[in-house]
């Protein structure tokens, strides 16, 4: 027999605000992604002159201490009990702290020592994931419990992704235009290390405020949240360890958890290596990076499509889709280069194509990812029909540690690539021998998308359809009645 919880039942459906600010939690992730997968790496290699290597271990040390706190956060937000509920507490706990971190990244004191340089980055990684996953967990658990329909929660992760695709490409197109700009003195603005605590300063306004933003206007619905009638049981290491091996238990779950780990070991390193593929595969600078601005079309484009598809397909349906057309995009423009198929670099029809491409990308991504995370939420309530457990915390906790852990695989292997082919630092984009920048090329959009195979065949494997999620909430409201 699992715990038993209360909530409030809802007179309706959600309402706008509701999705709009739990969407804006969105916001601190985004931009926390976005400026650790794209500079850090490149900042404190190519400009502060540290291996690449050397670099991308520290950021795996900081992800895998992340990924361990995941489970930890999971179990804890699942148990609490508080006036303001099981959530919300430890997203304002962690708001400061949360833009601090990524400041502080981007500011390192001027005299530091190599060593001290690394120490640095290390304290600055660990404290920006820890309090991270502190505000991230709680929040996409209320995500998964705000509804019971099989529809309706596939809304909120729109409104979710909308927000996050909408601020991730707003901010590297005010990073790019502002902060790292193409001049006169720095052609290529990315070079420009006088823009970096600039960049830091406006992530770390971003990481804070979106998240005491969101926290705020969604205290109002602590009510319809589940909370515990009776005490639970005292935060323990044992408690964690239970909550984590009967989440493991549950099938459906596991075979998410293993496609997490590959997708995420795949993109570690293909996402860290993407400026590298930018700056010198194609040759672009920070005026160019501006344009894939245009990317959010693709999100606009995909939108309206979620709650078609969803009408005509099956959820699996939809991602096993979608991953054999990011598999195909993913190999397609690099290939293209290769057989000459593609105007030289500095034509502005190839920033035209890339752009184009990046719509379809995003587009698909958007749709990827709501549909992904509607499936998780059904998962869910499987786990509750079957265990009478309702584990969001540790369910979301598990798939972050997942991701991260082996994301940080991903990252030390990207640096260590960079280090094996000798890729050179501090050097003008234009001095690069081709040699080296083929073998970039081959790796990242050849080698690379080429392993999104796996976890294609693994989606195959999902069996919670349509008809099989009505037939669990069938049960667990006639439960619920009795």
């Amino acid at each position: 027999m699992g715990p038993i919880y209360s909530r409030m039942q809802r007179s309706g459906p959600l309402t706008f605000k509701v999705k709009f600010y739990q969407g804006l939690g969105s916001i601190p992730d985004t931009v926390k992604n976005w400026v650790i997968n794209t500079l850090v790496l490149f900042y404190y290699s190519q400009l502060l002159g540290l291996d690449a290597f050397q670099v991308s271990a520290i950021l795996a040390v900081a992800m895998v201490f992340d990924a361990v706190t995941d489970p930890i956060v999971g179990a804890f937000s699942d148990n609490l009990q508080s006036r303001w509920g099981r959530r919300h507490p430890l997203m304002l706990v962690a708001s400061l702290p949360l833009g601090l971190g990524i400041y502080l990244t981007f500011s390192p004191p001027a005299d530091l020592s190599e060593l001290g340089l690394m120490a640095w980055l290390l304290v600055c990684m660990v404290l920006t994931r820890g309090m991270m996953t502190l505000y991230f967990v709680p929040w996409a658990a209320i995500a998964s419990e705000l509804s019971d329909d099989y529809h309706e929660r596939t809304s909120v992760m729109a409104y979710r992704y909308a927000v996050g695709w909408a601020v991730g490409v707003a901010f590297p197109l005010f990073v790019y235009s502002f902060l790292l700009p193409s001049t006169e003195a720095f052609p290529v603005g990315q070079m420009n290390l006088s823009g970096y605590p600039l960049v830091g300063i406006a992530a770390g306004l971003l990481l804070t405020g979106g998240a005491v933003v969101t926290s705020l206007l969604t205290l109002n619905q602590v009510p319809y949240l589940r909370q515990h009638v009776a005490a639970s049981e005292s935060f323990s290491l044992s408690l964690i360890l239970r909550d984590l091996v009967r989440s493991m238990k549950n099938r459906q779950f596991v075979l998410i958890f293993v496609i997490v780990i590959m997708i995420s070991a795949i993109g570690g390193t293909t996402v860290n290596l993407g400026i590298y593929i930018n700056t010198y595969f194609w040759g672009f600078n920070t005026a160019d990076l501006r344009w894939f601005a245009l990317s959010a079309l693709g999100a606009f484009i995909a939108f309206p499509l979620i709650a078609l598809v969803q009408k005509r397909w099956e959820k699996k349906s939809i991602i096993l889709v979608c991953a054999v057309v990011s598999l195909l995009d993913g190999i397609t423009l690099i290939n293209l280069r290769f057989f000459d198929l593609l105007p030289d670099n500095g034509d502005p029809r190839l920033l035209m194509i890339l752009v184009g491409m990046g719509v379809l990308a995003v587009a698909i991504a958007v749709i990827q990812g709501v549909i992904s995370a509607s499936l998780l939420a059904d998962v869910l309530d499987q786990h509750e029909l079957h265990t009478g457990y309702r584990q969001e915390g540790m369910f979301n906790a598990a798939l972050s540690f997942s991701g991260k852990a082996v994301s940080g695989v991903g990252i030390m292997f990207g640096g260590l690539l960079m280090t094996l082919i000798e890729f050179p630092t501090q050097v003008d984009p234009s001095q690069v021998p081709e040699e080296m920048i083929f073998r970039l090329g081959l790796a990242v959009g050849v080698l690379l998308p080429l392993l999104y195979l796996i976890p294609i065949a693994l989606v195959t494997r999902y069996k919670i359809t349509r008809a099989v999620h009505a037939s669990i909430r069938a049960e667990l409201d006639q439960r619920a009645q009795a």
